[in-house]
């Protein structure tokens, strides 16, 4: 029970730093943009909104791939179990 409060406690600490870095880094693209569209110029938001993209949509894909795969072997097992209890009782 310790050890788990500990862990919790620093996985929190771990987490709230990354938190606080992560909204430096946004202030910063925030501003890049800004400056770079003021003057005229859509490339590098265009770049950006790629990317915010691409980060938004590779954990949905992790998890769906980690899901499907425990679902293709749960079914697998499942038929293995299935055939053995068929050919016990013939």
């Amino acid at each position: 029970m310790k050890k788990g409060i500990i862990k919790l406690g620093l996985a929190l600490c771990i987490w709230f730093v990354a938190a606080a870095t992560s909204w430096a880094q946004c202030a910063m693209c925030k501003a890049a943009v800004e400056n770079n569209i003021s003057e005229g110029s859509a490339g590098l938001s265009a770049g950006l909104n790629t990317g915010i993209l691409y980060l938004f949509i590779a954990p949905y894909l992790l998890v769906t791939l980690i899901g499907l795969l425990w679902y293709w072997k749960s079914q697998a097992q499942n038929a293995q179990t299935i055939q053995v209890k068929g050919h016990s009782r013939g």
